[in-house]
């Protein structure tokens, strides 16, 4: 008879114990959270923007406390080797803190969106219905190496009438709850519940197929800021409704009616302004028509630029220094000073290249001929598409939404920036006086 391995029945049990632990404390978040949202979901607009205040008033207070907490991510994160995108996007300085807490304060300055009259008409037995806007309830967030997601995502869902909860990427774990604790600390001082905003504890992944099955149905959506394999896994795995972003693999197209020192400035901004966000362009497009005049200087300017060009023969023919791009150059989301290039025969052509490879993200046209603009606005589908303007404008807060809580890439309920009425859905409100259906 064997002798039993005590060793890995003891193993077995511990694992059961901390997958029992952990179950238990996602599920006390869940109904934590369902809680607060219903009494958020009653709180005065007035309320609710004194509570803004008072949350931007505690992320200017805790700054010392929050960039400690930050250098310990990103030190944690250069001794991984991360790359220098990740550690852009991860990096607070008081700079950025700052205007974090700036975008706070402007989501509290909108107008509550919470209550508004979406549609109203009465029917020929004299009823009168109105369609009336409401909160989500439980906004779930999976969000990795973006300490501002924090903030941006606490605030829209609490503008919103919503509770979040939300689990930060290990890389920015330290940052997110430094934040997290401030939020929690001006809801607080408003006189609302804390709980409206929760910071998952724990950086184990198993907390993350906690939240896609729903949390035993107090999660109401769920939004995933991250990398590929983070949103792969959200959308194969989401039990509940998802708002769908995949990558920003964002195209500049310099069309035959450009103006060349307005493509060259556009271009530098959409690809070298940051590139580490999900707007910053990821391939160039240039019409063969102004080839001759066009491309060189462009190439040039975003070598000098210190961006490594990728691009088909034409590409590599102006300049020794581009490599040669491969298919999967095309469908590439670089988030780093790398682009590719390509030569394109026309406006169809260039539509078509953008819906073969692109991710429905933001697209962009430079030139000056309005049909040409008219056409490329109407054609291309994407959630964001702009006419001689950078393609870094792709972002909640230059929409004058206050912040973001990421930019939807799908067609249902919300697309392109997410922002406060994105984050409400509708109910019928149906007034009588006494009638009955026959």
């Amino acid at each position: 008879m064997p002798v039993p391995n005590l060793r890995s029945d003891v193993a077995s049990a511990d694992d059961l114990a901390q997958d029992d632990g952990l179950a238990a404390q996602m599920a006390a978040i869940g109904r934590r959270a369902r809680a607060a949202g219903r009494t958020l979901a009653l709180a005065p607009a007035e309320t609710k923007d004194i509570a803004l205040r008072a949350v931007a008033e505690r992320l200017r207070a805790d700054r010392a406390t929050i960039l400690r907490e930050n250098a310990r991510d990103v030190a944690a994160a250069r001794a991984a080797g991360q790359g220098h995108a990740l550690i852009d996007r991860l990096t607070l300085d008081a700079g950025r803190l700052s205007a974090i807490a700036d975008a706070v304060e402007k989501v509290g300055a909108l107008a509550d969106p919470v209550g508004r009259q979406l549609a109203a008409f009465e029917r020929p037995n004299g009823l009168l219905i109105e369609r009336v806007a409401v909160p989500l309830g439980v906004v779930g967030v999976i969000f990795e190496s973006r300490p501002n997601v924090t903030a941006d995502a606490g605030a829209l869902c609490l503008k919103a009438g919503n509770a979040a909860i939300l689990r930060a990427g290990s890389d920015g774990h330290r940052s997110a709850v430094a934040i997290a604790a401030a939020m929690r600390a001006g809801l607080e001082a408003a006189g609302l519940p804390a709980d409206a905003i929760q910071i998952v504890p724990t950086r184990d992944r198993a907390a993350v197929g906690a939240m896609l099955a729903g949390l035993d149905g107090c999660i109401d959506v769920i939004v995933p800021r991250g990398g590929r394999g983070l949103v792969e896994r959200v959308h194969a795995e989401a039990r509940v409704p998802v708002f769908a972003h995949l990558d920003g693999l964002c195209h500049l197209y310099v069309a035959a009616g450009a103006d060349l020192n307005m493509a060259r400035t556009i271009l530098l901004n959409s690809k070298m302004r940051r590139t580490g966000i999900c707007g910053a362009a990821e391939t160039l497009l240039v019409d063969r028509a102004c080839a001759g005049t066009h491309l060189a200087p462009l190439v040039s300017a975003l070598l000098e630029a210190g961006c490594a060009v990728r691009g088909d023969a034409t590409v590599q023919g102006v300049d020794p220094r581009v490599t040669a791009a491969t298919e999967a150059d095309w469908r590439t989301e670089y988030l780093d000073a790398i682009i590719s290039a390509r030569v394109v025969d026309g406006l169809d052509a260039a539509i078509a290249h953008i819906e073969a490879y692109g991710s429905h993200h933001t697209d962009a046209i430079v030139t000056e001929d309005g049909t040409q603009a008219a056409r490329f606005l109407s054609e291309v589908d994407s959630a964001i598409v702009a006419h001689n303007a950078s393609t870094q404008f792709a972002d909640g807060g230059e929409f004058g939404f206050g912040a973001e809580i990421g930019i939807a890439t799908g067609r249902m309920h919300a697309r392109g920036p997410v922002g406060v009425e994105q984050l409400t859905t509708f109910k019928y409100r149906v007034h009588g006086s006494g009638q009955i259906r026959l």
